[in-house]
């Protein structure tokens, strides 16, 4: 019913167009920003579970321009990397999981920068998880597979639709019909450059994005 009178004699309310979603603002951030520019301790965590303190390795072969580790680099050598706290850090390219996090987010992180670096290409990690390269939805899909919380790939359609409604506590997803990224506890894994200065195609971790208008906003159940 859109309105006319009610059984009892009351007029019944007119119903409207739903008013949308207002736009969630994260704070400016660029990439000389402390956000990204993290100097504090850095700790890696080693194949037999142990954490040491990280000593990163002079990088080989083509390096990413914005600073970060080789592209290229088997994804075998790319360190399991930890700092204190509760936000990831920008770490030499790639990101370092919060020690106070669930292990899930760490896993999250440490699935994502074995692909960091990678071109994007359309379509890239929806046959399989494995590939020379990634499409937006693709590197969201393949981090998400890291901590075994995506069994199959999905599209950005799809991710409209997967977990739960709203901002997660430590992992939000941001997808609409034609583009899919996902902010882990603090920075954004993306193909896409916006809001980012080094304007670098493929799967990269960023800045947090200025505006998030016109995504759907989902999340892993629990984080």
């Amino acid at each position: 019913m859109t309105g006319g009178t009610s059984a009892t004699g009351t007029a019944a309310p007119v119903s409207g167009p739903a008013k949308p979603a207002p736009a969630i603002r994260t704070s400016p951030v660029t990439a000389h920003s402390a956000n990204l520019a993290y100097t504090g301790p850095v700790y890696q965590r080693t194949a037999s579970g142990e954490v040491i303190p990280y000593t990163p390795l002079a990088p080989t072969g083509s390096t990413n321009p914005s600073g970060g580790i080789a592209v290229g680099v088997a994804a075998e050598t790319k360190p399991q990397l930890l700092v204190p706290g509760s936000r990831t850090r920008y770490v030499g390219g790639l990101a370092a999981a919060p020690m106070s996090a669930p292990p899930a987010v760490a896993e999250i992180v440490w699935g994502a920068n074995q692909i960091i670096g990678l071109p994007y290409v359309f379509g890239g990690g929806h046959a399989s998880f494995e590939s020379l390269g990634y499409d937006c939805s693709g590197t969201v899909s393949y981090a998400l597979h890291g901590a075994r919380l995506l069994s199959i790939p999905e599209d950005s359609s799809e991710f409209m639709h997967w977990g739960s409604h709203g901002l997660g506590r430590w992992v939000t997803i941001f997808s609409n019909p034609g583009h899919a990224y996902v902010d882990v506890a603090g920075l954004r894994l993306d193909t896409s450059a916006a809001d980012d200065p080094t304007r670098q195609q493929g799967p990269r971790w960023r800045p947090l994005r200025r505006n998030n208008g016109g995504y759907t906003i989902r999340h892993p159940l629990g984080y």
